[in-house]
C-alpha cells in the first residue's frame, strides 16, 4: 500500500511539473511587449518567470529584468530581440533560438540605436550573439555566448561593433562563434573577456584609441588581430594554443602606435606576426615585458616592419625565436633599449661580470633558417639530420653564413620577473588533481604495508591474565 501511495505521489508530482512546462512553454513574446507597452519610459519591468517563444521588438527606453528566470525563443525566425530606440537596459534573460539565413544576419540581440546596456544574460543556439549598429557609448557586460553548431566558416559573430564608439566589452564568455569583432568603433574598453574554440578572439578593423586588457584568448584559430586601427594598447592578455591555419597569437597589419606589454602568448603557432606596422614613417610601436614561450615561431614579421623597440621581452623555447617573411632583416627595429634587450633561451654566449646582461650581443645566424624562410616546405627537415648537416657546413665554410635577422646588443641572461595574467575562467584542475594524488599516494602506502606487513616487527601478546580491562 505504502508503494502504491509513493508511486502515486510521484506521478502527481511529474504532472505538476510536466504540467507547468506546458504552460510556460505556450507563453507568448507579446506578453512581454503588452507590459512594455503598459509602462513608463525609463521605468523597470520586471518579467514574470517563464519560457517565451518568438521575435521581441523594443520601442521605449526601458529596463527588462528577467532575474534569470525568464527564456525568450525565437524559434529559429530572425533576430530574438530588436532594440530600436537608446536607454534600454536587458539583463537576466536566457536567449536562445535565432535564425540562421547568412543575409539577413539575425541576433540574439540587435541594438540599431544607442546606449544600451545588455548584461547578466546566457545566448545559446545564436547566429550572431549581440549585434550593435550603430549603438555608441553602451555596455556589454557579463554575458555568456554560445554559438550554433555550424562549421567555422559559416558561424556568426559572437559580439560585433559598428560605428559603436565609447563602449564597454567586460567580463563575457564567447564560445563557438566566427569573431568578436570590432568595425569603424573608437574609444573602447575591452576588458576580461574569455574566448575559446571560435575564429578571431578579438579582431579589430579601423578602429582606433581602444585598451584590451586582461583577456583570455584560448584555442582558438587566431587570438587578437587588428588590422588598419591606430593607438592601440594590448595589455595583460592571456593568448594560448591559438592554431588555427594562421595561428597567429597577436596579429598586425598596417596599425601605427600599437604598445604590446605583459602579454603571455604561450603555445600558439606564431606568438606575435608583424605586417608592416607601423605602417606610417613617423610612428612607433612598442612590444615589452611579454612571455613569448612554446610556440611554433615566436615572433614573425615581413621585412618593411621598422620603428618597434622590442624589450624585456622573454623568448623561451619557440622553435623559431624570431623570423621574416622571404630574404629581409629586422634591422630598422629596436631590440635593446637604455642596455635593456632580451631574455633568448638559445642565447650562447655568457655573462662573466653578473650583472645580468650577456657580455655579447645575441645574433642569430642560421643558414637552414634562412632557407626555411625562402622555402617553407622545408620545415618538414626541422631538427633532422639534414638541419643539422646544413648549419655544420655554414660553420665550416663562414663564406655560407648568413647575416643575422636582427641583433639585441644587450641580452638578458635571465627571464625578466613579468606581471602576466596566465589562467583560465574555466575551474582549475589542481585541487582534484592534488587530491587524486594525496589519494594515490595513500593506496600506495596501504599497498606497501601489506605487501611488507611479515616485515614489521611483532610485538609480543602479554599474558592474557595481565590484561587490564576497561
Amino acid at each position: 500500500m505504502l508503494k502504491l501511495q509513493y508511486i502515486a505521489g510521484l506521478c502527481v508530482l511529474f504532472a505538476a511539473v510536466f504540467g507547468v512546462q506546458a504552460q510556460i512553454t505556450h507563453k507568448s513574446s507579446d506578453e512581454i511587449a503588452r507590459l512594455i507597452e503598459a509602462a513608463e519610459p525609463g521605468s523597470t519591468v520586471v518579467v514574470p518567470a517563464g519560457f517565451y517563444e518568438g521575435y521581441l521588438q523594443i520601442n521605449k527606453p526601458i529596463t527588462l529584468e528577467g532575474q534569470g528566470l525568464v527564456t525568450i525563443d525565437g524559434l529559429g525566425k530572425g533576430s530574438v530581440i530588436e532594440i530600436m530606440v537608446g536607454d534600454v537596459t536587458i539583463r537576466g534573460f536566457t536567449i536562445r533560438g535565432s535564425g540562421s539565413t547568412v543575409d539577413k544576419e539575425p541576433a540574439g540581440i540587435r541594438a540599431v540605436e544607442g546606449p544600451v546596456v545588455i548584461e547578466d544574460n546566457y545566448f545559446e543556439d545564436v547566429y550572431f550573439g549581440i549585434d550593435l549598429r550603430p549603438a555608441a557609448d553602451s555596455i556589454i557586460r557579463n554575458n555568456t555566448i554560445v554559438g550554433k553548431e555550424l562549421e567555422l566558416g559559416r558561424r556568426g559573430d559572437g559580439i560585433r561593433l559598428w560605428w559603436s564608439h565609447n563602449s564597454v566589452i567586460e567580463d563575457n564568455t564567447i564560445d563557438a562563434v566566427r569573431d568578436m569583432v570590432f568595425w569603424y568603433s573608437e574609444d573602447l574598453s575591452v576588458a576580461r573577456n574569455y574566448v575559446t574554440d571560435s575564429r578571431y578572439g578579438l579582431h579589430f578593423m579601423y578602429s582606433h584609441n581602444t585598451t584590451l586588457a586582461d583577456n583570455q584568448l584560448v584555442a582558438n584559430s587566431v587570438g587578437i588581430y587588428l588590422m588598419y586601427s591606430n593607438d592601440i594598447t594590448l595589455i595583460g592578455n592571456s593568448i594560448i594554443n591559438n592554431r588555427g591555419t594562421s595561428g597567429y597569437g597577436i596579429g598586425l597589419k598596417d596599425c601605427d602606435a600599437i604598445i604590446i606589454k605583459n602579454n603571455a602568448l604561450l603555445a600558439n603557432r606564431v606568438g606575435m606576426y608583424v605586417d608592416n606596422s607601423p605602417s606610417s614613417v613617423d610612428s612607433w610601436g612598442i612590444i615589452t615585458g611579454n612571455k613569448v614561450a612554446f610556440n611554433e615561431i615566436g615572433l614573425l614579421s615581413t621585412p618593411i616592419t621598422h620603428n618597434n623597440v622590442i624589450t624585456n621581452n622573454a623568448f623561451v623555447e619557440n622553435e623559431e625565436q624570431v623570423t621574416v617573411h622571404g630574404r629581409g632583416q629586422l634591422m630598422l627595429n629596436e631590440f635593446s633599449a637604455d642596455g635593456i634587450g632580451n631574455f633568448w633561451s638559445n642565447y650562447s654566449g655568457f655573462d662573466q661580470d653578473n650583472d645580468g646582461i650577456g657580455d655579447f650581443p645575441h645574433e642569430p645566424r642560421s643558414l637552414f633558417r634562412s632557407l626555411l624562410a625562402r622555402q617553407p616546405n622545408l620545415r618538414i627537415f626541422l631538427h633532422s639530420p639534414a638541419q643539422q648537416a646544413i648549419e655544420l657546413t655554414a660553420r665550416a665554410f663562414p663564406e655560407l653564413s648568413p647575416q643575422p635577422i636582427f641583433i639585441d646588443t644587450s641580452p638578458l641572461t635571465k627571464p625578466p620577473t613579468l606581471d602576466l595574467l596566465v589562467s583560465t575562467q574555466k575551474a582549475s584542475r589542481l585541487p582534484m588533481i592534488a587530491f587524486s594524488l594525496g589519494l594515490l599516494s595513500i593506496s600506495c602506502l596501504g599497498g606497501w604495508l601489506i605487501a611488507h606487513q611479515r616485515r614489521l616487527p611483532v610485538i609480543a601478546d602479554p599474558d592474557p591474565s595481565q590484561r587490564a580491562f576497561v
